[in-house]
């Protein structure tokens, strides 16, 4: 095959049609008209002398070939976005990117928060795109499809942290947050307390947060009454008899807000650390070096915002 016939905007259109297994979804998402992108499969099809996408009943079904160069073609867009990002320096006062970044919503309160405040005037054309946690990171950091991931690592696997590139960025520690005038409680809260209240726990999608396995590794007894998401659990205090631990950034930042006590744990709990993880291959890219910067510039605020609000915690 004569390489120098091949237009690579037809693997652009690929990958769409793999995403959405639909001609006038794929189409959207290029923001090109259908007719366009059938006559784009159409040269596909000639391309591969394959098929591509076969329909079977109301839904269009990869080809085996097509299944098979999901995964390459991907990697070639990938690495044909980094060579041609890695020959200019990225300017944020000027240069329009997105960047995805996965984060649970801690890291979205504690890190990313900060950051957009500073993009209107560091970086009015960048955008960030946050999407939740999951299980699997390596492939879609590889694939370009996240630029970040922010997460504890005791929830990476050590195969993962082998292969990507990462770095620490703060350590935190537990505070018991309940609401301001709680009827039971006084300046401090007992062990006997704390597992004979009303309980709060946090999950992160159909997994608790990583503080519930240290309570259980104590033997600490828990009446849970209620499991929700870390960005709606400290609302869900107020004028309750419910107490939760949360870490004490985010807690400190929403406490006055909401109307909050924050208090030591009666129980000696290890620190939460938050760490970023990224792809090798842009390690040295200008843009992900300056995203790198402003993340560490987030942690060392949130670290200064701790140091100066002790006082918030009995």
């Amino acid at each position: 095959m004569d390489l120098r016939r091949v237009d690579l905007n037809l693997l652009v259109a690929f990958d769409a049609l793999m995403v959405d297994r639909n001609v006038t979804s794929a189409a959207s998402r290029l923001s090109v008209g259908q007719p366009a992108m059938s006559a784009t499969l159409k040269r596909l099809r000639r391309l591969f002398d394959d098929p591509i996408l076969e329909r079977r009943g109301r839904n269009m079904v990869a080809t085996p070939l097509a299944a098979s160069l999901v995964s390459p073609v991907r990697q070639l867009l990938a690495d044909t976005e980094l060579l041609l990002r890695s020959r200019r320096h990225f300017d944020p006062a000027t240069d329009a990117r997105m960047f995805t970044i996965m984060a649970s919503e801690y890291s979205t309160i504690t890190l990313l928060h900060p950051l957009m405040t500073t993009l209107r005037t560091d970086a009015p054309n960048v955008r960030i795109r946050v999407v939740p946690v999951s299980a699997r990171i390596e492939e879609p950091l590889a694939n370009s499809d996240l630029d970040l991931v922010l997460s504890p690592p005791e929830t990476v696997s050590a195969a993962e942290m082998r292969s990507l590139a990462h770095e620490r960025l703060f350590v935190d520690t537990y505070v018991v947050a309940l609401d301001r005038k709680h009827p039971d409680v006084g300046e401090q809260l007992t062990l006997e307390q704390f597992s004979d209240l009303p309980y709060l726990a946090i999950t992160f999608g159909d997994t608790y947060a990583l503080v519930e396995g240290q309570l259980d590794r104590l033997g600490v007894p828990r009446r849970t009454e209620v499991a929700t998401g870390f960005g709606t659990a400290p609302f869900l205090l107020q004028d309750t008899r419910l107490i939760m631990l949360m870490p004490s950034t985010p807690a400190r930042m929403v406490a006055r807000r909401v109307g909050l006590r924050l208090l030591e744990p009666p129980m000696p709990l290890g620190e939460v650390s938050e760490a970023m993880y990224w792809h090798p291959s842009y390690t040295e890219e200008s843009g992900h070096l300056w995203l790198r910067s402003k993340l560490r510039d987030a942690a060392q605020q949130a670290g200064e915002f701790r140091r100066t609000s002790n006082s918030d915690i009995k």
